[in-house]
């Protein structure tokens, strides 16, 4: 038997600022916690592995590069106009030292997180 993953948490400062824009950004809906914490959870059409994600809120701001991040992908395959949109929801461009050849798009969410658009799916060999 083996692990997996189920769920990715981020810290953030502005739990409803982060939960509208990863909300919109993954088409998920959320659900506010005790504490403060808000849970996206995956639309009900896809499959009940699919990640949650857990916003929990931190009284500092990001400092430095995230030692890890999300991949996303786009609906459609179509790169640009996907990240047109996540920058039209308050995501940016960031460079993280990439070279302009990499398979992917390097964004950062409304508080600086880094994360990937994925040039073709990551399960391909």
């Amino acid at each position: 038997m083996v692990s997996t993953i189920s769920q990715w948490t981020l810290d953030v400062r502005d739990v409803s600022m982060m939960a509208a824009f990863w909300s919109e950004a993954l088409g998920y809906h959320s659900e506010h916690l005790s504490g403060g914490e808000v849970k996206l959870l995956p639309p009900h059409d896809v499959p009940e592995s699919a990640l949650t994600v857990l916003l929990q809120p931190v009284a500092g701001p990001k400092s430095g590069k995230n030692r890890n991040h999300p991949d996303l992908t786009a609906p459609d395959g179509d790169v640009d106009i996907e990240v047109e949109r996540l920058i039209a929801l308050g995501a940016k461009r960031v460079d993280v030292g990439q070279t302009g050849d990499e398979p992917f798009v390097v964004l950062a969410d409304p508080e600086g997180n880094e994360f990937c658009l994925l040039r073709s799916p990551s399960r391909s060999v």
